[in-house]
């Protein structure tokens, strides 16, 4: 009886060992995926600016280039032919190149705040798409702090990218309000939703759930927020809500690493950008779903 006993004992133990083992793993497995998001964030940044700064004008400089050369050679029909082709390339390229720096990080994100880029990439999508997308948004006239605006604008992008990948939808709408207690962005479309056994999956967090899901989802649990998809009849309808508690925090965290200098930024810095021209028309772009997490 004494060794039964004993031996339970020790399985006990070895189990709550266990147990803490995997509690502990996973708490860094969260800490290293929450790190990779962040690290995502950064590299879009820069490439955003990159393609901008660097690609976009030695694109312009082509431009000059073929500009000078038109009137080298303005007596010669044939020549002038063949640098208006080129000529008419190299503003598609600049497009494009414009185009995918905005969206990688768009400018305004920093500038004016979500409201605004929210506002700007739906406009954009539903021409890129064809999807017809309502936007409901109440502005407040304060800004959210940086890391949940940008969470927000991934769930949004990431949301949209989806609709038109997968969803078949017809229209989508969008509504992002915040009140004394959440800040909530709502997706919905009338598409042709997900089956049961899909969406309980996503829910539970499966491997199973996509690259894309599991993105979001992370970036609502590093700020104490929620995930929540459901998908009745016909449509899809994804809700992700984060607590005012988490935006005094992160706007806290902000200011620390800001320092004292920075610790009451104005509410709209969009004077203090980067120098860039106007966000893109989407009159001629591609119709293709970019930047999917």
């Amino acid at each position: 009886m004494w060794a039964l006993t004993k031996n339970s004992r020790q399985q006990a133990l070895e189990h709550s060992q266990l147990e803490s083992v995997i509690l502990e793993r996973t708490a860094e497995l969260q800490i290293l995926s929450q790190r990779l998001l962040k690290v995502q964030d950064e590299e879009r940044r820069r490439l955003s600016r990159d393609l901008h700064d660097s690609t976009g004008q030695t694109l312009t400089a082509l431009k000059i280039s073929l500009a000078s050369l038109e009137m080298k050679f303005n007596q010669d029909p044939g020549t002038l032919v063949l640098l208006a082709e080129v000529s008419e390339l190299a503003d598609q390229a600049i497009s494009e190149i414009r185009t995918m720096s905005y969206l990688l990080h768009p400018p305004l994100l920093d500038e004016v705040g979500l409201a605004c880029a929210a506002e700007w990439y739906v406009e954009g999508f539903a021409k890129r798409s064809g999807v017809s997308v309502t936007l409901d948004c109440v502005p407040t006239g304060n800004r959210l702090p940086t890391s949940i605006e940008i969470a927000l604008f991934r769930v949004l992008q990431e949301s949209l990218t989806n609709v038109q990948r997968h969803s078949g939808a017809e229209s989508v709408h969008v509504s992002l309000k915040w009140d004394l207690e959440n800040v909530v962005l709502e997706v919905h479309d009338d598409g042709r939703g997900i089956a049961a056994d899909r969406l309980s999956r996503l829910r539970e967090s499966s491997a199973d759930s996509g690259v894309g899901f599991a993105g979001m989802r992370e970036r609502m649990r590093e700020l104490y927020g929620a995930l929540e998809i459901e998908s009745l009849g016909r449509g899809l309808s994804l809700r992700a809500t984060i607590p005012t508690s988490e935006i005094a925090h992160a706007a806290r965290l902000e200011e620390l690493r800001q320092g004292p200098a920075f610790a009451d930024p104005p509410q709209n810095n969009a004077s203090q950008g980067m120098l860039r021209p106007s966000p893109p028309r989407y009159d001629s772009e591609p119709n293709t779903g970019l930047l999917s997490s």
